[in-house]
């Protein structure tokens, strides 16, 4: 474990479980995934390493067999659809978004089904019916049609609507930021600031919210600070007795098998 007092309210809150008898489920997801860079190397060294899965939300229109490739090897590694090009249709007063209502529903929809069948092809030994929509964001009409087209999961960023018209695995804790400004690339935020969301997410579920814990990861655009928070965080919480890592797939069939 890292000696750095940042991690200590981690550490007591994580204590306060053990003691409890209780453990905390956790997920990793990571966004963006196109192709084998230097950067997707590190993420599935660290992966391995820590013996940790995680979730590759894979952009179909700009992939290809390389990635394939590249994965085939690596162990504990799923694959998600996200989006179909991550190409933002709002206007600029608007945030960001693909999947709203700036298209034809049913124009969205195909792309969608062309990125399902797209990523199946290429990966169908680490494939998930999962959607992870660009920019964690979906227009909710788009949301009910989601099963018809193959997909069993929908995965954005935030607490999971309890009446959801698909199951959700979010993601809750996203360790990129954005500097003062708010202008140019995103950042790795502050350490102890992710830490203390972290501690606020496990209270919530020592309270009783029966959520996994949602890791969220951009290799692509990572500064140092966001992937020494990475590999600190996977080092503290790797082979800690309160913390149960799981893949999105083995978390998706348990929450299938309550509803």
């Amino acid at each position: 474990m890292s000696g750095s007092s940042t991690w200590k309210p981690l550490r007591e809150e994580l204590a306060r479980w053990r003691e409890a008898g209780r453990v905390a489920r956790f997920w990793w997801r990571d966004d963006d995934a196109i192709e084998p860079t230097a950067a997707l190397d590190r993420l599935l060294g660290l992966s391995s390493a820590h013996e940790i899965p995680v979730t590759v939300a894979v952009i179909p229109a700009k992939t290809g067999p390389a990635l394939s490739q590249r994965l085939s090897g690596a162990s504990g590694v799923s694959v998600a659809v996200h989006g179909w090009s991550h190409e933002n249709y709002a206007p600029p007063k608007e945030k960001k978004q693909e999947l709203g209502r700036h298209r034809l529903a049913e124009a969205v929809l195909g792309e969608l089904y062309d990125g399902f069948l797209t990523l199946n092809r290429l990966h169908p030994a680490r494939f998930i019916p999962m959607l992870v929509p660009p920019w964690n964001r979906i227009d909710g009409s788009l949301v009910a049609k989601l099963p018809a087209l193959g997909f069993e999961c929908l995965s954005t960023f935030g607490r999971a609507t309890a009446e959801a018209a698909i199951p959700l695995l979010n993601t809750h804790i996203d360790i990129m930021g954005r500097r003062a400004a708010g202008k140019g690339p995103r950042v790795g935020r502050p350490h102890d600031e992710i830490v203390s969301e972290l501690v606020g997410e496990l209270q919530d579920r020592f309270e009783g919210r029966n959520e996994p814990v949602g890791l969220l990861t951009h290799h692509l655009a990572h500064d140092e600070t966001a992937w020494k928070f990475t590999e600190a965080f996977l080092s503290e919480a790797n082979s800690h007795q309160a913390i149960l890592w799981k893949p999105a797939a083995e978390l998706l069939k348990d929450q299938m098998s309550t509803t």
